[in-house]
């Protein structure tokens, strides 16, 4: 999103400016991502007659999700903040994108996975225990997903950004 310009300033003096990743809109999507998963249980159960089973596969893909984000972060931040190279628009623009949607999409998906692994509280079913475990750690990687996105955003600030841009 670019800010069309603040209050008393010249038109597009603003322009072009990215704000960093709302709070707001990372709450809502956790807050979402919870209540899908809080309602997948009881949903699938209805439609389909059994629960969705997690395996070890979801929280492995989203650690490796995780790392790749991560690992891009810290490329990017050494480039551009340690050894101050010049990166193509194009490709900062990128990598920033990548950052953004990465938060976004760890924040919606690990809250569904916790949602979910909260829905098997109390519930003395067949696979419960294990359901609750392997959905709680893909929430966990989930929360990798999110600080690896947001440092990647981060890691995109040029040299002199203003601390709100």
């Amino acid at each position: 999103m670019s800010d069309p310009g603040r209050p008393g300033e010249p038109d597009g003096l603003g322009a072009g400016r990215l704000r960093p990743t709302s709070s707001a809109a990372l709450t809502a999507a956790i807050v979402v991502g919870l209540v899908a998963g809080w309602l997948a249980r009881p949903v699938t159960i209805a439609w389909l007659g059994s629960a969705p089973v997690v395996t070890w596969v979801q929280p492995v893909l989203l650690g490796l999700l995780a790392l790749v984000v991560g690992v891009t972060a810290r490329h990017t931040h050494a480039a551009l903040q340690v050894r101050h190279e010049p990166m193509e628009a194009h490709r900062a623009v990128n990598r920033l994108a990548f950052g953004r949607a990465s938060a976004y999409v760890g924040a919606l998906v690990g809250a569904g996975y916790a949602g979910y692994a909260l829905s098997w509280l109390g519930l003395n079913a067949e696979l419960a225990g294990q359901r609750m475990l392997w959905s709680g750690l893909a929430a966990l990687a989930g929360v990798g997903v999110v600080a690896c996105g947001l440092l990647l955003e981060r890691a995109c600030r040029v040299p002199g950004d203003d601390a709100d841009a």
